[in-house]
């Protein structure tokens, strides 16, 4: 048997996590000398400090870990959990980077000492004819999921895109939601088609919009959204009907976020 410093040498884990991992349960010393309280380790227990060590590596919380060690005999499970755990870190790591664009992004503004200015315009959309698809998805950044549908059920048709050839999102909630969001893409047609069984063919009508135009990432919707509320506000208009997005330059055609073009445009009517 070991003593606890030993133990905690041997292992690389400090004598104060060790006296936690006893009391919440994960690794318990063989025997606690009732006299002086020493806490005793056995070598076999070296193993099983090591898993846990490996196993906070990989993020796990100790909660699971404490559940993990229970199984670790049983390598489908093991390894089903150790999928899980691989794809939730992908998915942090897009999360990430994401995040590091748009920090790159600010801080380049900054250098080039740039104002974040979005001009406002009143235009109206002329009537269109579009092949839509409306869905209830699980959030916004999947929309790409309806543009797969749109194209996939109208690649045999041949479709002739209007000019220009306008791909657009229209979000229809009426309010911000975290999921579950009802979104319609939209590209704009000439000719008569069937409809499929996701796609719809229909005319938009003519519409007032307040509208402004910004390249870049899409990280910036959240200023643009203020500058077009300022400017509803400002001249006496109100929204009234769902926000549209026409992308001029999308992900379709780029790869580079500052690349994007997107136009995004509020139905606004009088007070």
């Amino acid at each position: 048997m070991l003593k606890i410093g030993i133990f905690s040498k041997l292992s690389r884990t400090s004598i104060r996590m060790l006296r936690h991992y006893d009391e919440i349960g994960l690794l318990k010393p063989i025997i606690i000398d009732e006299f002086t309280g020493y806490r005793y380790y056995g070598e076999e227990q070296l193993t099983t400090m090591a898993r846990i060590n490996s196993l906070k590596d990989m993020g796990f919380a100790l909660s699971a870990v404490k559940d993990l060690l229970s199984c670790f005999d049983n390598k489908e499970e093991i390894e089903r959990h150790f999928q899980i755990r691989r794809a939730e870190l992908l998915a942090m790591a897009e999360e990430t980077e994401q995040r590091l664009r748009f920090l790159d992004t600010a801080i380049d503004r900054l250098r080039k000492e740039e104002t974040m200015n979005y001009d406002v315009v009143l235009k109206t959309l002329p009537e269109r004819k579009v092949a839509s698809v409306r869905q209830t998805i699980p959030s916004y950044d999947q929309e790409g999921k309806l543009w797969h549908v749109l194209f996939q059920e109208t690649a045999s048709m041949n479709l002739v895109l209007a000019e220009p050839p306008l791909m657009s999102a229209v979000l229809h909630d009426k309010e911000f939601r975290e999921s579950d969001v009802d979104v319609e893409v939209q590209t704009c047609v000439k000719g008569e088609y069937q409809d499929t069984e996701n796609v719809r063919f229909k005319t938009e009508p003519e519409s007032t919009v307040a509208s402004t135009i910004f390249k870049g990432s899409y990280g910036q919707f959240s200023a643009v959204y203020a500058a077009l509320a300022a400017w509803v506000s400002a001249n006496g208009y109100v929204f009234s009907g769902p926000m549209l997005d026409i992308y001029h330059v999308s992900p379709h055609e780029t790869d580079n976020p500052e690349e994007y073009v997107t136009e995004v445009c509020c139905p606004v009517s009088k007070k």
